[in-house]
């Protein structure tokens, strides 16, 4: 029963999966306006209409987790540093101002998604999120533990990671066994959340990527799925977006 009070029914058939994308909420200007504005890179909505789906944006406000029984799918988006707190840890001077607002909300979003058994993608700080909400734990700076900033080399640059996936896995299925992707993170997953495996590493041995035992489609990157094909190469991973769409799309028949 959704916490509207109405069953979660998913997409009529035929119907475009509606694909939630949690949004930031950040001070922008544009135009002639500088204001506090709820806002989101265009590739991530490009990417759920590529991929069959129709994106809706959830504001960083905790009330949008009542739009979760609504939904067929879930992204969470990349952005700032999780508080520390979270996750019961001291801050790391090298991490970034705490966003209560939309920490609070992609926590209740995400918890929401997970009880009525929609399919979810966490990107960046999505795997984060995902990890933090089971319980898990994070690094706050990775080059002090790897030794180098390639998963973040400039700010505004994404730097280029090749990935090994877990045979059998879901981003395996989706994506094969190797995988060149974009990446812009200074921190990732140290301790696992219950529940959650460990299906894809970089070279470094860093985790980028997660699931969720016995669900069908929840999973996180650390990388950026929603970016166009790495530059140079043939690359083009947006195979995770249309692997959300379709397990969203296989849930609706099973309850149909």
């Amino acid at each position: 029963m959704g916490s509207n009070g109405s069953d979660h029914t998913g997409a009529a058939p035929g119907r475009r999966p509606l694909v939630g994308v949690t949004a930031y909420g950040e001070r922008a200007a544009y135009l002639v306006w500088d204001h506090d504005a709820v806002l989101l890179p265009r590739t991530y909505p490009d990417s759920v209409i590529r991929a069959g789906g129709v994106p809706v944006l959830l504001p960083p406000r905790p009330e949008a987790a009542d739009a979760v029984d609504r939904l067929d799918a879930l992204v969470l988006a990349g952005g700032p540093d999780i508080d520390p707190d979270r996750y019961g840890a001291e801050r790391d001077p090298r991490t970034g101002p705490a966003r209560a607002e939309r920490d609070a909300a992609e926590l209740a979003v995400l918890r929401r998604a997970l009880e009525v058994g929609i399919p979810v993608l966490g990107v960046c700080r999505g795997i984060q999120v995902l990890n933090t909400a089971l319980g898990g734990t994070l690094r706050q700076h990775l080059p002090d533990v790897l030794g180098h900033t390639g998963h973040n080399p400039t700010p505004g640059v994404f730097g280029t990671v090749d990935v090994a996936l877990e045979p059998g896995s879901l981003v395996h299925a989706a994506l094969g066994e190797r995988v060149s992707v974009q990446c812009h993170h200074h921190q990732g997953v140290d301790r696992l959340g219950d529940g959650l495996v460990a299906t894809g590493w970089a070279g470094d041995g860093s985790t980028e990527a997660v699931e969720l035992r016995g669900r069908e489609f929840v999973v996180g990157v650390q990388w950026h799925p929603e970016q166009d094909a790495v530059p140079g190469t043939d690359q083009d991973d947006r195979g995770l977006f249309a692997a959300l769409v379709a397990a969203a799309r296989d849930r609706d028949r099973e309850h149909a």
